[in-house]
């Protein structure tokens, strides 16, 4: 806490010494900033004259909601995204779904750096949290979308850029509070440009909730720091960004009966008597990670046309989830084998002449990993022709392990013993070309080639234990191409055609012999433009062979569990609309309407195989829909109204009743004022975010299972079915002020 205290002290300090000297930054190099960090999002990012389909988001359109909410929350009201929180209010374990895809097939990239974890090609944010406040832009991808690095893109891409250099010093102090407890603080700062040349800047925030849910708690902290050196031609960054999360399971879900009596009940964690009595909940049901990010990026201007972009990371993170395996609960609800001595690799005990081979006990199941990524760039730029050839090396080493702390009989089980244990060594390379010609005043064509080569392999022991032994290698070839016409200043049409294809991820390997997935994706589009008005129209058919989608069940950790589903397809059309009403009335609004269909998806119900033929796709609802609306009177207030409507989805693939998520409607509410002082205090931001306020009582995310009972009836199995669900808050609110010196 005292390093904390004296770290502050010295940046806010720095940040006014360098804000007295009278710097004198030339136009040019100021330009040539702006534009060497264009030529880094060239590689991986597309424009309007690009026949793909994107959304753009700038940070300072969320600054006035950026009050702790995870990343995934404020992008909410983008076209066809859906968002969920295990905690309930948006902090803490939260996701996002793309036209139906999970967050495992959004490719996210974070200066053209891969993000997504490699083995189970998911994205975390609660690892970074308040990462929003260093980040400069956003662009969403919605279907393949661009060649980018990493993981194929099965439904988007998010590209992220952190902050941009800025020339002037300054140093922000935000804090916000609200319901649940949750309380969040960050300090931000900048040098600005010293000497023309150098700038150093940084972050620090810790966020604390107690959720929603019961015991959901949250204890966040995050780090950003960067240092730059920029002359007219060159601009070379070095950045150091990471978190640690601790938060109480949360993953759980709630049956149906716990969900009407208690929506803020957490099943996480119970500890039961003998007689099936609750008595009390384990203290230290907590998920401890810790992720650390290093990236050097050097970006040159070689003359008019040609440029190049080099980035090189190291990532590492490591942490366990440790939980509390009770008897009784495990015997009567869940039915695992966490509490038998094979599971947990120990030898019986005799006691009093009786063999004990169970116990209840704490565990704690680690991952330790590194991952090292390599991107290139040379970019071409000319009036009628670009051109970008790049690409990524990456390699992977995780190691996944399980240790027994503490276990109600005593065995030969030494501290710490360690019941299961594998390693894993992911290598990715990835090639791409992309040209953009522009034939004449209306017609441009754009072509994007990309090889992408896998070699995933993984062996030793997984939970239970149970061998975990392959070696995959697989080579994909992405072609892309499409065409852009602009039938006016204000009006451009385009179509495109993309294959995407992709590896299966570490729980698909667990759970059976999975094989990799192809999609063919075409895109249709208007997009509109003028002064006071944007539209904008997609339709896609994204056509898919061996699809991996979700079951609706969960693992032992709340990661869903996938199966390979066939032919499959998603038809949907999107349109997105920005309009100013008037001087102080702007209205956002978009709305997507899809169809998602296995074609022929085989089932085992009731111990007989079926072809249940055409089936909706899991956790893919039919019509998504947001809108904001926005009234500013002044320059310093502004309040908007924003609404989001998610239809009913299916939990599963069987069409199941049982497994039907209701439809949601719910409105927040966000005001924000702007006051500026005549003091040393540059500026006050006020925010408030209220929250679903109506009080809808509504659930975002759930899970669905089955399994077969051939006790019940002698000679007849029975296919049970049951779901859980994960409630959101009521009306909850967010209060924050920044000030910025």
């Amino acid at each position: 806490m005292k390093k904390c205290h004296v770290l502050s002290a010295w940046v806010i300090g720095s940040v006014f010494l360098f804000a007295q000297q009278k710097k004198q930054v030339s136009d040019s190099l100021t330009n040539s900033l702006i534009s060497l960090e264009e030529v880094s999002l060239a590689g991986l990012r597309i424009n309007e004259n690009q026949p793909l389909t994107f959304s753009e988001v700038q940070a300072e359109a969320l600054k006035e909601r950026n009050l702790g909410q995870d990343l995934p929350i404020l992008l909410n009201f983008l076209p066809a995204v859906v968002t969920t929180s295990d905690a309930g209010a948006g902090i803490g374990y939260t996701g996002i779904r793309v036209r139906g895809s999970d967050a495992s097939r959004v490719n996210v990239t974070i200066n053209g750096i891969p993000y997504n974890d490699s083995e189970s090609q998911g994205t975390y944010w609660v690892n970074l949290p308040d990462f929003v406040s260093s980040v400069e832009s956003i662009q969403l991808q919605r279907g393949v979308g661009t060649s980018t690095n990493g993981a194929g893109a099965f439904g988007a891409s998010l590209n992220l850029t952190t902050s941009a250099p800025s020339a002037d010093a300054f140093a922000k102090i935000a804090s916000s509070a609200g319901s649940f407890g949750t309380l969040k603080n960050t300090l931000k700062f900048s040098t600005g440009l010293l000497n023309n040349h150098f700038e150093f800047s940084g972050r620090v925030a810790t966020i604390k909730s107690d959720g929603y849910v019961d015991r959901a708690t949250s204890d966040l902290k995050s780090y950003f720091f960067q240092g730059l050196f920029q002359d007219e031609n060159t601009l070379v960054k070095a950045l150091s960004f990471g978190g640690h999360e601790i938060t109480y399971h949360s993953w759980v879900g709630l049956d149906p009966a716990t969900l009407a009596s208690n929506r803020r009940y957490n099943p996480a964690g119970e500890i039961y008597d003998d007689l099936g009595n609750l008595i009390g909940f384990y203290d230290n049901q907590f998920d401890n990670y810790k992720q650390d990010h290093f990236q050097i990026h050097w970006i040159q201007q070689y003359n008019s046309f040609w440029s190049s972009n080099i980035g090189l990371n190291f990532t590492h993170g490591e942490g366990y989830y440790e939980e509390y395996n009770d008897r009784w609960k495990i015997q009567n609800i869940t039915f695992e084998d966490e509490l038998n001595f094979d599971y947990l690799q120990i030898n019986p005990i005799t006691i009093g002449g009786e063999t004990i081979n169970s116990s209840e006990n704490i565990s704690r199941k680690w991952l330790d990993n590194d991952f090292y990524v390599a991107t290139f760039s040379l970019n071409y730029d000319k009036t009628l022709t670009s051109a970008v050839f790049g690409g990524s090396f990456s390699r992977y080493e995780g190691s996944h392990f399980g240790n027994l702390v503490w276990t109600q009989y005593t065995s030969n089980a030494a501290p710490n013993h360690r019941f299961y244990e594998s390693t894993a060594d992911k290598n990715d390379f990835n090639f791409y070309s992309k040209v953009t010609h522009q034939f004449n005043n209306a017609w441009t064509l754009y072509v994007d080639l990309q090889y992408r080569s896998v070699i995933y392999n993984s062996k030793g022991t997984v939970k239970g234990p149970s061998e975990i032994d392959f070696d995959d290698q697989l080579s994909f070839f992405n072609p892309k191409a499409g065409i852009t016409y602009k039938a006016s200043e204000a009006s451009r049409y385009y179509f495109s055609y993309a294959k995407a294809q992709r590896e299966p991820n570490r729980s698909d390997y667990e759970n059976g012999t999975p094989k990799s997935e192809t999609l063919h994706d075409f895109e249709a589009g208007w997009r509109f433009k003028k002064q006071k008005i944007q539209l904008s129209a997609n339709l896609y058919y994204m056509d898919y062979k061996n699809q991996l989608v979700l079951t609706g069940a969960l693992d032992a950790v709340g990661e869903p569990i996938r199966t390979n589903s066939g032919d499959s397809y998603r038809f949907g059309l999107e349109v997105d609309a920005a309009i100013q009403l008037s001087d102080q009335w702007v209205w956002q609004s978009n709305m997507a309407l899809s169809t998602n269909k296995n074609k022929n998806f085989y089932f085992r119900k009731n111990g007989i195989q079926q072809n249940l033929g055409k089936t909706n796709i899991s956790y893919a609802p039919s019509v998504i829909a947001a809108s904001n609306l926005v009234y500013s009177p002044s320059t310093v207030f502004r309040i908007a109204l924003l609404t989001k409507y998610v239809g009913e989805q299916y939990m599963g693939n069987i069409d199941a009743a049982l497994s039907k998520l209701e439809s949601y409607f719910t409105n927040d509410t966000n005001i924000s004022y702007v006051w500026i002082p005549d003091s040393w205090i540059k500026e006050v931001q006020f925010s408030l975010l209220i929250n679903n306020i109506f009080d809808k009582k509504y659930s975002s995310n759930g899970f669905f299972y089955f399994y077969d009972d051939d006790s019940s009836t002698p000679g007849e199995v029975v296919t049970i079915e049951g779901v859980g669900y994960y409630p959101q808050a009521g009306t909850n609110f967010l209060l924050g002020a920044t000030f910025k010196f």
